[in-house]
Protein backbone atom coordinates (compact mmCIF):
# COMPACT_ATOMS: atom_id res chain seq x y z
CA UNK A 1 0.00 0.00 0.00
CA UNK A 2 1.46 3.50 -0.77
CA UNK A 3 0.15 6.97 -0.71
CA UNK A 4 -1.21 8.52 -3.59
CA UNK A 5 -2.83 11.55 -2.11
CA UNK A 6 -1.97 14.02 1.02
CA UNK A 7 -4.80 16.53 1.85
CA UNK A 8 -5.62 18.72 4.67
CA UNK A 9 -8.60 20.92 5.77
CA UNK A 10 -9.40 23.81 8.16
CA UNK A 11 -11.96 23.65 10.33
CA UNK A 12 -13.16 26.21 13.10
CA UNK A 13 -14.56 24.40 15.76
CA UNK A 14 -17.25 27.04 18.10
CA UNK A 15 -17.88 26.31 21.39
CA UNK A 16 -21.63 24.95 22.55
CA UNK A 17 -21.37 26.97 25.73
CA UNK A 18 -19.83 30.02 24.68
CA UNK A 19 -16.35 31.45 25.82
CA UNK A 20 -14.25 28.89 27.46
CA UNK A 21 -11.79 30.37 30.35
CA UNK A 22 -8.71 29.39 31.92
CA UNK A 23 -6.39 31.00 34.08
CA UNK A 24 -4.17 32.80 31.43
CA UNK A 25 -6.13 32.53 28.41
CA UNK A 26 -9.76 31.67 26.61
CA UNK A 27 -11.22 30.84 23.52
CA UNK A 28 -14.49 30.76 21.93
CA UNK A 29 -13.45 27.55 19.57
CA UNK A 30 -11.49 24.81 18.38
CA UNK A 31 -9.33 25.52 15.35
CA UNK A 32 -8.54 22.25 14.14
CA UNK A 33 -6.42 20.10 10.87
CA UNK A 34 -7.82 17.36 9.68
CA UNK A 35 -5.50 15.44 7.76
CA UNK A 36 -6.43 12.76 5.36
CA UNK A 37 -3.88 10.27 3.54
CA UNK A 38 -5.34 8.56 0.11
CA UNK A 39 -3.79 5.53 -0.80
CA UNK A 40 -3.72 2.90 -4.18
CA UNK A 41 -5.69 0.27 -2.75
CA UNK A 42 -8.53 2.46 -1.68
CA UNK A 43 -8.08 3.30 2.06
CA UNK A 44 -8.28 6.76 3.44
CA UNK A 45 -6.55 7.28 6.77
CA UNK A 46 -7.76 10.34 8.84
CA UNK A 47 -6.59 12.58 11.56
CA UNK A 48 -6.93 15.77 13.82
CA UNK A 49 -5.16 17.92 15.27
CA UNK A 50 -6.15 20.94 17.25
CA UNK A 51 -5.62 24.52 18.76
CA UNK A 52 -7.74 25.87 21.67
CA UNK A 53 -5.36 29.17 21.44
CA UNK A 54 -1.50 30.06 20.47
CA UNK A 55 -1.31 31.42 23.65
CA UNK A 56 -1.95 28.19 25.32
CA UNK A 57 0.73 26.27 24.11
CA UNK A 58 3.87 25.99 21.37
CA UNK A 59 1.22 25.60 18.80
CA UNK A 60 -0.73 27.35 16.32
CA UNK A 61 -3.14 25.77 13.26
CA UNK A 62 -1.77 28.30 10.64
CA UNK A 63 1.85 26.67 11.38
CA UNK A 64 0.27 23.54 11.53
CA UNK A 65 -0.90 23.56 7.71
CA UNK A 66 2.50 25.40 6.20
CA UNK A 67 4.19 21.89 7.93
CA UNK A 68 1.81 19.77 6.78
CA UNK A 69 2.26 21.41 3.30
CA UNK A 70 6.22 21.07 3.77
CA UNK A 71 5.69 17.73 4.91
CA UNK A 72 3.42 16.09 2.56
CA UNK A 73 5.50 15.57 -1.21
CA UNK A 74 8.10 13.51 1.04
CA UNK A 75 4.71 10.88 2.14
CA UNK A 76 3.72 10.29 -1.32
CA UNK A 77 4.79 6.81 -2.39
CA UNK A 78 5.26 6.12 1.22
CA UNK A 79 3.75 2.63 2.94
CA UNK A 80 1.33 3.99 5.80
CA UNK A 81 1.02 0.67 7.17
CA UNK A 82 3.94 1.25 8.77
CA UNK A 83 3.67 4.29 11.08
CA UNK A 84 6.45 4.10 13.19
CA UNK A 85 8.90 4.55 9.64
CA UNK A 86 6.54 6.75 8.84
CA UNK A 87 7.68 9.13 11.75
CA UNK A 88 10.96 8.33 11.23
CA UNK A 89 10.78 9.76 8.06
CA UNK A 90 8.73 12.78 9.00
CA UNK A 91 11.08 13.36 12.07
CA UNK A 92 14.80 13.31 9.55
CA UNK A 93 12.75 15.84 7.15
CA UNK A 94 11.63 17.91 10.01
CA UNK A 95 13.18 18.45 13.58
CA UNK A 96 10.43 18.94 16.60
CA UNK A 97 7.19 20.75 16.02
CA UNK A 98 5.23 17.19 16.66
CA UNK A 99 1.98 19.18 16.77
CA UNK A 100 2.19 19.57 13.23
CA UNK A 101 3.09 15.55 12.74
CA UNK A 102 0.45 14.55 14.95
CA UNK A 103 -2.19 14.74 12.41
CA UNK A 104 0.00 12.67 10.38
CA UNK A 105 0.97 10.21 12.22
CA UNK A 106 -2.78 9.53 13.44
CA UNK A 107 -4.43 8.88 9.78
CA UNK A 108 -1.48 6.54 9.62
CA UNK A 109 -2.55 4.88 12.23
CA UNK A 110 -6.24 5.08 10.63
CA UNK A 111 -5.21 3.22 7.63
CA UNK A 112 -3.57 0.90 9.18
CA UNK A 113 -6.24 -0.75 11.35
CA UNK A 114 -8.79 0.34 8.65
CA UNK A 115 -6.88 -1.97 6.36
CA UNK A 116 -6.26 -4.71 8.94
CA UNK A 117 -10.08 -4.39 9.19
CA UNK A 118 -9.91 -3.94 13.16
CA UNK A 119 -10.09 -1.02 15.72
CA UNK A 120 -7.31 1.02 16.05
CA UNK A 121 -6.65 0.24 20.11
CA UNK A 122 -7.03 -3.57 19.09
CA UNK A 123 -4.23 -3.27 16.24
CA UNK A 124 -2.13 -1.04 18.97
CA UNK A 125 -2.12 -4.11 21.10
CA UNK A 126 -4.59 -3.56 24.34
CA UNK A 127 -8.63 -2.87 24.73
CA UNK A 128 -8.58 -2.76 28.73
CA UNK A 129 -12.22 -2.45 29.04
CA UNK A 130 -15.35 -1.19 26.65
CA UNK A 131 -15.11 2.46 27.32
CA UNK A 132 -13.25 5.72 29.12
CA UNK A 133 -14.16 7.67 31.39
CA UNK A 134 -15.43 11.38 30.77
CA UNK A 135 -14.62 14.56 32.56
CA UNK A 136 -15.62 18.42 31.63
CA UNK A 137 -14.36 21.42 32.09
CA UNK A 138 -15.67 24.19 34.90
CA UNK A 139 -14.26 27.26 32.90
CA UNK A 140 -12.96 30.12 35.11
CA UNK A 141 -16.10 31.86 36.13
CA UNK A 142 -18.48 33.82 38.49
CA UNK A 143 -18.81 31.02 41.66
CA UNK A 144 -22.89 31.20 40.56
CA UNK A 145 -22.20 30.70 36.49
CA UNK A 146 -19.70 27.89 37.65
CA UNK A 147 -22.15 26.12 40.28
CA UNK A 148 -25.08 26.19 37.92
CA UNK A 149 -22.59 24.78 35.08
CA UNK A 150 -21.18 22.12 37.30
CA UNK A 151 -25.20 21.21 37.86
CA UNK A 152 -25.59 20.77 34.31
CA UNK A 153 -22.62 18.62 33.35
CA UNK A 154 -23.78 16.61 36.27
CA UNK A 155 -26.99 16.33 34.98
CA UNK A 156 -25.66 15.18 31.80
CA UNK A 157 -23.88 12.44 33.20
CA UNK A 158 -20.57 13.48 33.66
CA UNK A 159 -18.85 11.95 37.13
CA UNK A 160 -15.83 13.99 36.51
CA UNK A 161 -14.93 17.84 36.33
CA UNK A 162 -11.92 19.41 35.69
CA UNK A 163 -12.07 23.16 37.68
CA UNK A 164 -10.19 26.05 35.91
CA UNK A 165 -7.90 27.85 38.81
CA UNK A 166 -5.14 29.82 37.92
CA UNK A 167 -6.47 33.62 37.82
CA UNK A 168 -6.80 34.60 41.86
CA UNK A 169 -6.28 31.96 44.40
CA UNK A 170 -8.69 33.15 46.89
CA UNK A 171 -11.21 33.31 44.28
CA UNK A 172 -10.17 29.84 42.71
CA UNK A 173 -10.70 28.41 46.34
CA UNK A 174 -13.83 29.88 46.49
CA UNK A 175 -15.02 28.65 43.20
CA UNK A 176 -13.67 24.88 43.62
CA UNK A 177 -15.63 24.65 47.49
CA UNK A 178 -18.94 25.94 46.11
CA UNK A 179 -18.88 23.28 43.47
CA UNK A 180 -17.78 20.69 45.53
CA UNK A 181 -20.37 21.79 47.63
CA UNK A 182 -22.55 21.66 44.52
CA UNK A 183 -22.14 18.02 43.34
CA UNK A 184 -21.35 16.45 46.00
CA UNK A 185 -18.51 13.48 47.44
CA UNK A 186 -19.83 11.07 44.63
CA UNK A 187 -18.06 13.68 41.64
CA UNK A 188 -14.14 13.59 41.31
CA UNK A 189 -12.70 16.92 40.82
CA UNK A 190 -9.60 18.20 39.58
CA UNK A 191 -7.97 21.43 39.97
CA UNK A 192 -6.37 22.51 36.85
CA UNK A 193 -4.10 25.64 36.91
CA UNK A 194 -2.89 25.23 33.00
CA UNK A 195 0.24 26.70 34.53
CA UNK A 196 -1.19 29.37 35.13
CA UNK A 197 -0.01 29.90 39.02
CA UNK A 198 3.39 31.15 40.26
CA UNK A 199 4.85 28.56 42.94
CA UNK A 200 3.89 31.45 45.24
CA UNK A 201 0.41 31.39 44.28
CA UNK A 202 -0.23 27.89 44.43
CA UNK A 203 0.76 27.21 47.61
CA UNK A 204 -1.84 29.95 48.88
CA UNK A 205 -4.14 28.07 46.96
CA UNK A 206 -3.47 24.68 48.53
CA UNK A 207 -3.76 26.74 51.91
CA UNK A 208 -6.87 27.35 50.83
CA UNK A 209 -8.12 24.27 50.00
CA UNK A 210 -6.04 22.13 52.63
CA UNK A 211 -10.15 20.93 53.97
CA UNK A 212 -10.89 19.54 49.95
CA UNK A 213 -10.67 16.36 48.39
CA UNK A 214 -9.33 17.01 44.55
CA UNK A 215 -6.63 16.63 42.36
CA UNK A 216 -4.12 19.55 41.44
CA UNK A 217 -3.17 19.67 37.85
CA UNK A 218 -0.10 21.19 36.60
CA UNK A 219 -0.22 24.10 38.83
CA UNK A 220 2.52 25.78 37.30
CA UNK A 221 4.23 26.67 34.14
CA UNK A 222 7.47 25.03 34.63
CA UNK A 223 8.87 21.77 36.14
CA UNK A 224 10.62 23.47 38.40
CA UNK A 225 8.07 25.37 39.77
CA UNK A 226 5.76 22.34 40.15
CA UNK A 227 8.18 20.77 41.63
CA UNK A 228 8.63 23.56 44.44
CA UNK A 229 5.17 22.91 44.82
CA UNK A 230 4.87 19.44 44.85
CA UNK A 231 6.66 19.60 48.47
CA UNK A 232 4.06 21.72 49.82
CA UNK A 233 1.01 19.35 48.15
CA UNK A 234 -0.42 16.70 50.19
CA UNK A 235 -2.89 15.49 47.41
CA UNK A 236 -2.39 13.92 44.13
CA UNK A 237 -0.24 16.04 41.88
CA UNK A 238 -0.76 15.21 37.97
CA UNK A 239 1.70 17.08 35.02
CA UNK A 240 0.38 17.91 31.98
CA UNK A 241 1.76 20.32 30.07
CA UNK A 242 5.28 19.29 31.35
CA UNK A 243 4.85 16.33 29.84
CA UNK A 244 6.03 16.47 26.53
CA UNK A 245 8.28 13.41 25.95
CA UNK A 246 9.96 10.70 27.18
CA UNK A 247 12.43 12.13 29.34
CA UNK A 248 9.51 14.13 31.15
CA UNK A 249 7.47 10.99 32.00
CA UNK A 250 10.88 9.60 33.74
CA UNK A 251 12.19 12.30 35.33
CA UNK A 252 8.74 13.13 37.16
CA UNK A 253 8.74 9.76 38.27
CA UNK A 254 12.09 9.64 39.48
CA UNK A 255 11.82 12.98 41.38
CA UNK A 256 8.55 11.99 42.37
CA UNK A 257 7.11 14.97 41.51
CA UNK A 258 3.80 13.45 39.39
CA UNK A 259 1.08 10.71 40.75
CA UNK A 260 0.38 11.11 36.91
CA UNK A 261 0.37 12.36 33.77
CA UNK A 262 -1.73 13.49 30.98
CA UNK A 263 -0.76 13.13 27.60
CA UNK A 264 -1.86 15.22 25.09
CA UNK A 265 -1.73 13.69 21.35
CA UNK A 266 -0.63 16.92 19.20
CA UNK A 267 2.01 17.82 22.12
CA UNK A 268 3.88 14.40 21.64
CA UNK A 269 3.26 14.13 17.74
CA UNK A 270 0.10 11.86 17.72
CA UNK A 271 -0.56 8.26 18.12
CA UNK A 272 2.56 6.51 18.06
CA UNK A 273 4.62 8.56 20.94
CA UNK A 274 1.38 8.85 22.68
CA UNK A 275 1.11 5.08 23.09
CA UNK A 276 5.08 5.09 23.98
CA UNK A 277 4.70 7.73 27.18
CA UNK A 278 1.54 5.95 28.08
CA UNK A 279 3.06 2.73 28.54
CA UNK A 280 6.29 3.72 30.19
CA UNK A 281 3.91 5.48 32.53
CA UNK A 282 2.02 2.46 33.60
CA UNK A 283 5.06 0.30 33.82
CA UNK A 284 6.11 3.10 36.40
CA UNK A 285 2.82 2.97 38.12
CA UNK A 286 1.56 6.49 37.36
CA UNK A 287 -2.10 7.33 36.72
CA UNK A 288 -2.08 8.08 32.93
CA UNK A 289 -4.75 10.68 31.09
CA UNK A 290 -4.59 10.59 27.20
CA UNK A 291 -6.34 13.24 25.91
CA UNK A 292 -5.84 16.39 23.46
CA UNK A 293 -5.78 19.98 23.11
CA UNK A 294 -8.61 19.99 21.08
CA UNK A 295 -10.67 18.53 18.41
CA UNK A 296 -14.35 17.28 17.48
CA UNK A 297 -15.44 13.37 16.21
CA UNK A 298 -12.01 12.29 14.89
CA UNK A 299 -9.85 13.62 17.88
CA UNK A 300 -11.77 11.87 20.33
CA UNK A 301 -11.85 9.01 18.71
CA UNK A 302 -8.65 8.96 18.56
CA UNK A 303 -7.81 9.94 22.24
CA UNK A 304 -10.29 6.64 23.43
CA UNK A 305 -8.33 4.51 21.56
CA UNK A 306 -5.25 4.81 22.92
CA UNK A 307 -6.74 5.46 26.29
CA UNK A 308 -8.60 1.67 26.09
CA UNK A 309 -4.80 0.66 25.86
CA UNK A 310 -4.09 1.79 29.73
CA UNK A 311 -5.29 -0.87 31.91
CA UNK A 312 -8.46 0.29 34.10
CA UNK A 313 -6.70 0.45 37.81
CA UNK A 314 -4.45 3.46 35.90
CA UNK A 315 -6.52 5.10 32.99
CA UNK A 316 -8.35 8.19 34.60
CA UNK A 317 -10.20 9.72 31.78
CA UNK A 318 -10.14 11.70 28.81
CA UNK A 319 -12.84 14.31 26.54
CA UNK A 320 -15.87 13.51 24.41
CA UNK A 321 -14.98 16.75 22.65
CA UNK A 322 -17.14 16.25 19.84
CA UNK A 323 -19.89 17.34 21.93
CA UNK A 324 -18.44 20.29 23.04
CA UNK A 325 -18.50 21.64 19.72
CA UNK A 326 -21.34 23.03 17.49
CA UNK A 327 -19.62 22.15 14.48
CA UNK A 328 -18.27 18.39 13.65
CA UNK A 329 -16.57 16.77 10.59
CA UNK A 330 -17.86 13.07 11.22
CA UNK A 331 -20.06 9.94 12.44
CA UNK A 332 -19.32 6.72 14.53
CA UNK A 333 -18.79 7.59 17.77
CA UNK A 334 -21.76 5.91 19.85
CA UNK A 335 -23.81 8.47 22.73
CA UNK A 336 -22.17 8.61 26.21
CA UNK A 337 -23.18 5.95 28.67
CA UNK A 338 -22.71 6.03 32.02
CA UNK A 339 -19.85 8.87 32.12
CA UNK A 340 -17.50 7.09 30.08
CA UNK A 341 -16.77 7.35 26.20
CA UNK A 342 -16.72 4.20 24.17
CA UNK A 343 -14.75 4.12 20.84
CA UNK A 344 -16.57 3.37 16.92
CA UNK A 345 -17.48 -0.12 15.85
CA UNK A 346 -15.75 0.41 12.93
CA UNK A 347 -12.23 -0.06 11.83
CA UNK A 348 -9.25 2.08 12.61
CA UNK A 349 -10.56 5.38 14.18
CA UNK A 350 -14.42 4.23 13.51
CA UNK A 351 -14.97 7.78 12.40
CA UNK A 352 -17.04 8.37 9.17
CA UNK A 353 -15.82 11.66 7.52
CA UNK A 354 -17.54 14.27 5.89
CA UNK A 355 -15.86 16.07 3.66
CA UNK A 356 -18.48 18.24 2.60
CA UNK A 357 -18.44 19.60 6.23
CA UNK A 358 -14.60 20.65 5.74
CA UNK A 359 -15.08 22.70 2.63
CA UNK A 360 -12.16 23.09 0.30
CA UNK A 361 -8.77 21.64 1.39
CA UNK A 362 -5.74 24.51 2.27
CA UNK A 363 -3.31 21.50 1.61
CA UNK A 364 -3.68 19.30 -1.65
CA UNK A 365 -1.01 17.31 -2.90
CA UNK A 366 -0.91 14.15 -5.10
CA UNK A 367 1.40 11.75 -7.10
CA UNK A 368 2.01 12.60 -10.46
Amino acid sequence: MRITRVRAFRQLQPFRRGAYAMGHVGSTAFDSLIVALDTDEGVTGWGEMAVISPAYADSFTAGACAGVGELAPLLLGVDPTQPRALVSLLDTAMRGQPYVKSALDIAAWDVTARAAGRPLCEVLGARHGEAVPLYNVVTIASVEDAVALARELRAEGYRRLQVKVGSDPAADAERLVAVREAVGDGVVLYADANGAFTAGAARRFLRATRDLEYVLEQPCRTYAECASVRRHCDRPLVLDESIVALDDVLRAHREGVADGITVKLQRVGGVTRAALLRDVGVELGLEVTVEDAGGASLATAAVVHVGLGTPQRLRVHTCDFHTWVTADHGTGLPPRRDGGQAPPSGPGLGVEVSVAALGDPVVDVAAA
